[in-house]
């Protein structure tokens, strides 16, 4: 993993103007980066200080251990992009397989190196603290089923409007979604490879593909 923290990251959110935003917004967002890119073990308090000019004693204020800053980064940023990334746009769509497939494309066409060498924050965390902390576990979890909540919701919905054959299993196929697409992002951090990672996805699209009814 870059011992330097990059300037941005697919995985965060735009960052703001540092003049403008609220100390406490300052923090969590050089704490995402922190955390994100050393762990959350390794994450420097000094080094999220560093990067936002606020003081320990505003740190603190608003934090009052380095835990509930974590706890803080996953409720309040991590899930936000998560949500903004891979969730919304399901709910909003009007063909939700082709909104499925859209993401997987738009996704793998932004993502760069740096962005699979980091991996996606909520499996990384999850690896790191769901067995070490529970309170990072349940929250972790809730994105995680939210996500795959989405899916089976978006799946449904296309059996409902006759995109998808009704004898498809909704719920068993969300959890294989999800799965792949971390294993894709795993695929591309073992080898390096932006190329594997499409190539997943390519996959993973022609299966969606596979299971959608064909015109009578």
């Amino acid at each position: 993993m870059s011992a330097t923290s990059p300037e941005d990251s697919f995985w965060w959110p735009a960052r703001t103007a540092d003049e403008t935003a609220p100390a406490r917004q300052q923090i969590l967002q050089a704490a995402y980066r922190e955390i994100h890119v050393h762990g959350f073990q390794a994450a420097s308090l000094s080094r999220i200080l560093a990067r936002t000019g606020v003081s320990k004693g505003a740190l603190y204020h608003y934090f009052p251990n380095k835990t509930e800053l974590g706890y803080a980064v996953v409720d309040e940023l991590l899930a936000q992009r998560i949500e903004e990334r891979f969730i919304l746009p399901l709910i909003r769509a009007e063909d939700p397989v082709e909104a499925l497939v859209e993401i997987i494309v738009r996704s793998g066409e932004a993502l760069t190196l740096g962005d699979i060498e980091l991996g996606c924050p909520l499996s990384t965390l999850a690896q790191e603290m769901s067995s070490l902390d529970e309170g990072f576990h349940q929250r972790l979890l809730a994105i995680h089923e939210r996500w795959r909540e989405t899916l089976l919701q978006t799946l449904v919905r296309a059996q409902s409007v006759g995109r998808i054959d009704s004898s498809v299993d909704a719920e068993v196929v969300s959890v294989m979604v999800l799965s792949t697409l971390e294993g894709c992002l795993q695929t591309g951090k073992i080898t390096r490879s932006l190329d594997r990672l499409r190539q997943c996805g390519l996959g993973l699209i022609h299966y969606l593909r596979s299971l959608q009814r064909q015109p009578e």
